[in-house]
C-alpha cells in the first residue's frame, strides 16, 4: 500500500460513511449513504480526543462533530489556499486556530 500524501508530505487516509437516519420532514425519502475517502495531515481521531478532553462543548458528540468538521474544512482550505473564496477568510481562520490551540 502506498502511503498517502498531502501537499508532498505523508498523510493519514480516511474513509467516512454518512447516512441519513431521521429527517425533520417524515415525508422526505432517506437518501442513499455516501462514502468519502480523503487524506489529512493530522490524526483526526487524536484531534477528536484532544477536543473532548478540553471540554469546550456540552457533549462528547459535539466535540467530535466540531473536530471532524474543522479538520475536513481546514484541509480543503489548505489544499486550495490560493482560491479566491478563502482570500478574506484565511487570516481570520489562522487567528481562530491560534485561539483554539491556546485553550
Amino acid at each position: 500500500m502506498v502511503t498517502p500524501k498531502v501537499m508532498g508530505k505523508k498523510a493519514n487516509h480516511y474513509r467516512l460513511t454518512m447516512e441519513e437516519v431521521i429527517l425533520k420532514d417524515p415525508n422526505e425519502p432517506l437518501k442513499d449513504p455516501i462514502t468519502l475517502e480523503f487524506d489529512n495531515h493530522d490524526d483526526i481521531f487524536k484531534i477528536m480526543d484532544i477536543v473532548k478532553q478540553k471540554q469546550l462543548f456540552e457533549s462528547e458528540s459535539q466535540a467530535q462533530e466540531f473536530a471532524l468538521g474543522l479538520k475536513l474544512f481546514s484541509e480543503v482550505m489548505l489544499k486550495n489556499r490560493n482560491h479566491p473564496i478563502f482570500e478574506s477568510f484565511y487570516p481570520a481562520f489562522s487567528a481562530f486556530m491560534k485561539t483554539l490551540k491556546s485553550q
